[in-house]
C-alpha cells in the first residue's frame, strides 16, 4: 500500500469507518471444493449460511453494489463467492462504475473473462489455483487448468494458491507450481496462502503444526528464485505467527464483510463462521499481523497505535451512527 493510501486508511479508521470492503457477489458456485469454509451452516452466523440467503442479479445486484460503496466509501474493494463470473453481465456493467477505487475480483476462472476488464486498471483479477493441473483439477472440475488457461487468455492476473497438506506429500510441489506459473506470460503475480480450518474440522486439507512449519520454510525460498512469488519476510513472518484471536486481528478490524443479501454483516471476517485464528493462513491477514508487530521508532508496534485509533473510530461512530444502522 503507498504511503497516501496507509494516511488515508488510518484517518478513516480514526472517523470510525472501514478502509476494506469485501462483497459476496453471490452465493452461487457450479465448484464442490473439499474444504470449503463458504458453505458452512453457521458461516453467516450462529443459525445462517449462504444458501438458504437470498441472491440478487441484474440491476438489483448493480445498484445495490453502488449503493453500499457509496455508503461505506471504501479504498478497496474484493469481490468474491460463490463464483463472481457467474455474474458477468452484471460485472460488465459495475466494474467500470466503481472506478477509481481499487477493485480485487476472486474468482476460479471458470468461464472466459472479457477482454475489456483488461483495460480497466483499478481492476485485479485474483485466480484461485490449488496446486499443479493433476490435484486442481480433482479438486475444483469444471475449472480445470485447461479452461483456465484459456479464460485468462489477454489478461495479467493474481495466481492464488491455498496450500493444504495434500501439495506437502511431494518434496518440491510448491518450487514446481512457482515454475509453472512463473513461466507462464499472463501471471503477473504469485500468492501463497494456508489452508484455515473451521472449529472441529476434520478434513485432510488441514495442516499439521509440523505442515505448517515445513510449508513456510519452503515458501521462504521461493521468491529469490521466481521473482513472480510475493512472499515477504514480513508476509512469512506473519503466517508463523497468525493472530490468535479476532480481537488481535488486523485485517478483520478494517474490513466490513457482507453476504450475498448485502445486507448481512459477515463476522469476524470473510472466513465466517468459526474460524480457527491460531491456524489462520488468509494472506491478508497475516500479512497485516507481521505489520502490526513493527515498533514505530523501535518503540511502540504498529498494533497499539492501531487499537488505539480503533477506539477512538468507535467512539465516532457511535456517536454519529443512525439509530438501526446494520454497517
Amino acid at each position: 500500500m503507498k504511503k497516501i493510501q496507509v494516511l488515508t486508511a488510518w484517518r478513516m479508521i480514526l472517523e470510525g469507518r472501514q478502509p476494506f470492503l469485501s462483497i459476496k457477489l453471490t452465493r452461487q458456485c457450479p465448484l464442490r471444493c473439499p474444504g470449503c469454509y463458504a458453505y458452512a451452516p453457521d458461516y453467516a452466523g450462529e443459525t445462517q449460511s449462504l444458501h438458504g440467503m437470498p441472491d440478487l442479479a441484474g440491476d438489483d445486484l448493480v445498484e445495490g453494489v453502488l449503493t453500499l460503496v457509496r455508503k461505506l466509501r471504501p479504498l478497496h474493494v474484493s469481490l468474491v463467492g460463490g463464483e463472481p463470473l457467474i455474474r458477468h453481465k452484471e460485472l460488465d456493467s459495475l466494474l467500470p462504475r466503481l472506478a477509481p477505487v481499487e477493485v480485487q475480483l476472486v474468482t476460479s476462472a471458470v468461464r472466459r473473462i472479457p477482454a475489456a476488464w483488461a483495460e480497466q486498471n483499478h481492476v485485479h483479477i485474483v485466480v484461485s489455483v490449488d496446486g499443479l493441473a493433476p490435484e486442481h483439477d480433482r479438486r475444483r472440475t469444471p475449472a480445470t487448468y485447461e479452461r483456465i488457461l484459456r479464460n485468462i487468455e489477454g489478461h495479467q492476473v493474481i495466481v492464488h494458491c491455498t496450500v493444504t497438506r495434500q501439495l506437502l506429500a511431494r518434496d518440491g510441489y510448491l518450487r514446481d507450481f512457482a515454475a509453472f506459473w512463473s513461466a507462464r506470460p499472463e501471471a503477473r503475480k504469485i500468492w501463497f496462502s494456508l489452508f484455515t480450518p473451521q472449529a472441529g474440522q476434520v478434513s485432510e486439507e488441514r495442516l499439521t503444526p509440523s505442515d505448517r512449519a515445513r510449508a513456510i520454510r519452503e515458501l521462504a525460498g521461493l521468491s529469490p528464485l521466481f521473482p513472480k512469488v510475493h512472499m515477504s519476510g514480513p508476509l512469512l513472518d506473519g503466517l508463523a505467527r497468525p493472530p490468535a484471536r479476532p480481537s488481535e486481528c488486523i485485517f478483520a478490524a478494517v474490513t466490513t464483510c457482507v453476504a450475498p443479501d448485502l445486507k448481512t454483516r459477515i463476522r469476524p471476517c470473510e472466513l465466517g463462521g468459526n474460524a480457527v485464528c491460531s491456524e489462520c493462513g488468509c494472506i491478508a491477514s497475516t500479512g497485516l499481523s507481521a505489520v502490526g508487530r513493527y515498533r514505530l521508532a523501535g518503540l511502540l508496534p504498529v498494533a497499539t497505535v492501531f487499537r488505539i485509533s480503533t477506539e477512538i473510530g468507535k467512539l465516532c461512530r457511535r456517536c454519529l451512527q443512525p439509530a438501526g444502522c446494520r454497517l
